[in-house]
């Protein structure tokens, strides 16, 4: 098993690149998705939020909803401004999907 490093800052611990330490023995090629509805309602925007905030820059991530998530995506707006794109892939009737991308 790698070393494990603590990071003094959130900054600090996104900036690292795979070649720099992850020892996770693989990285997704393909935009990982997020099926919100699997997520406790309680704990559901901030957990939606903490994975669209670990996005490095260019990177992206699939969401997936069986309704459309309009206010997450006005909180992602107000929070973040145009740090990321949204893109509809799927609007409905069952199943919303939105690709986000860091776009810094």
């Amino acid at each position: 098993m790698g070393n494990i490093e603590i990071q003094r800052s959130r900054e600090e611990a996104v900036d690292q690149t795979p070649a720099a330490g992850c020892t996770c023995g693989g990285h997704d090629e393909d935009l990982p998705e997020l099926d919100v509805q699997a997520i406790p309602h309680t704990v559901r925007h901030a957990a939606v939020f903490g994975a669209i905030e670990s996005l490095r820059p260019g990177a992206g991530m699939v969401i997936s909803a069986t309704h459309d998530p309009v206010p997450l995506l006005m909180q992602l707006g107000q929070r973040h401004g145009d740090t990321f794109s949204t893109e509809y892939l799927d609007r409905g009737p069952d199943r919303w999907r939105i690709l986000i991308r860091n776009a810094g």
